[in-house]
């Protein structure tokens, strides 16, 4: 209620005073000033620009035509370029499983599939540090690299580590160049099938077996007896076919007549050096030497950035799996893994 004074006026210093009204930016003190300088600075900006885009379109104009472009030709590539490096260790097999951190040959398929169809991927290399192995599985892998090939158009370079033969130098048959050690053994260009024979030591201590089969040839291969004639001569019709299919891999990967291979593949190993010689191998090197080659062959020249193939992940999981064996897990199992396979491999490891 309004104040009143002892003859009932109203005290007007005691009325409420109206709120005070805020003063607009621009009647501020030295906000005109900082607008004018704002204003000022955005349009020498403009003007920058504009003499810019004039000088870059003169300077097109007047460019020389004889100005080597060539040299400027690695201004406009990704820094994501690459070459990927996907390891071949040890024997080839299937793999007894389906795990993506196996090295089972299927795995190693799928792989060159997969980086090969990357976009940054320019180049591959396969780097082989294997005895070969079985049949199927050097072939799969083979097939994955003259596939990646024939629909990415990308070289692929294999090198050899300190031994690359029979499969392994099957795998590296379908692949652009061979770089390669001079002490690497190579080479062991052929197919075996091993059979065992416990028959004589199965005698000795009162043990026979007994097979009910459907044919003749059912049991082929078995340990518990002597091989027939005809089985012999069925076997080997494999080894001379799986033979041919190796001789003929190798002389359309390097080029070469199939006479001329047959002299070479008679099981024998090489050094790196001495393949060299007989136009098994293109050139002498490491794993960098290598690499460049492919970046070289991929248009993206030499120390280009790599792309390993491997996974924090998987390579745990592989180590875990590789440990549990020294327990027993796959050792037994493996030690008494006696059925015969048709094999590209050197057995001098």
């Amino acid at each position: 209620m309004e104040e009143q004074n002892n003859s009932g006026a109203v005290n007007p210093e005691a009325q409420p005073k109206p709120a005070a009204q805020p003063v607009p930016a621009a009647a501020r003190p030295g906000a005109a000033l900082w607008l004018k300088i704002i204003a000022g600075l955005y349009a020498l900006s403009l003007i920058a620009a504009f003499v810019v885009i004039n000088k870059a379109d003169a300077a097109r104009k007047t460019r020389p035509k004889d100005l080597d472009l060539s040299k400027l030709s690695g201004l406009g590539k990704s820094k994501k370029d690459a070459v990927a490096v996907i390891p071949l260790y040890g024997a080839i097999s299937q793999g007894s499983s389906g795990h993506s951190w196996e090295r089972g040959s299927q795995q190693i398929a799928k792989r060159i599939t997969t980086l090969a169809a990357k976009k940054e991927v320019k180049a591959i290399v396969l780097d082989i540090n294997s005895p070969g192995g079985t049949v199927g599985a050097v072939q799969e892998i083979y097939s994955a690299i003259l596939k990646a090939k024939a629909e990415t158009k990308k070289p692929f370079i294999a090198r050899f580590g300190e031994v690359s033969a029979s499969g392994g130098y099957y795998v590296a048959a379908a692949c652009d160049q061979i770089v390669s050690h001079p002490g690497t053994i190579t080479g062991s260009i052929g197919v075996i099938f091993s059979v065992s024979n416990f028959e004589g030591l199965m005698k000795k201590v009162g043990f026979r077996s007994e097979v009910i089969k459907s044919g003749k040839f059912k049991d082929i291969g078995s340990p518990s007896r002597e091989m027939t004639l005809d089985e012999r001569k069925l076997l080997q019709a494999m080894i001379d076919d799986s033979y041919d299919q190796f001789v003929t891999a190798v002389s359309v990967g390097r080029k070469m007549p199939v006479d001329q291979v047959k002299l070479l593949a008679d099981g024998r190993i090489y050094t790196g050096r001495q393949a060299m010689d007989a136009k098994l191998v293109d050139k002498m090197g490491d794993l960098q030497d290598a690499i460049d080659k492919a970046g070289e062959l991929g248009g993206i020249g030499k120390n280009p950035r790599v792309i390993s193939d491997s996974d924090p992940f998987e390579n745990l999981l592989s180590l875990m799996d590789s440990k549990l064996s020294l327990f027993g897990a796959k050792s037994v199992v493996e030690a008494i893994e006696i059925a015969p396979s048709l094999e590209y491999r050197w057995y001098g490891r």
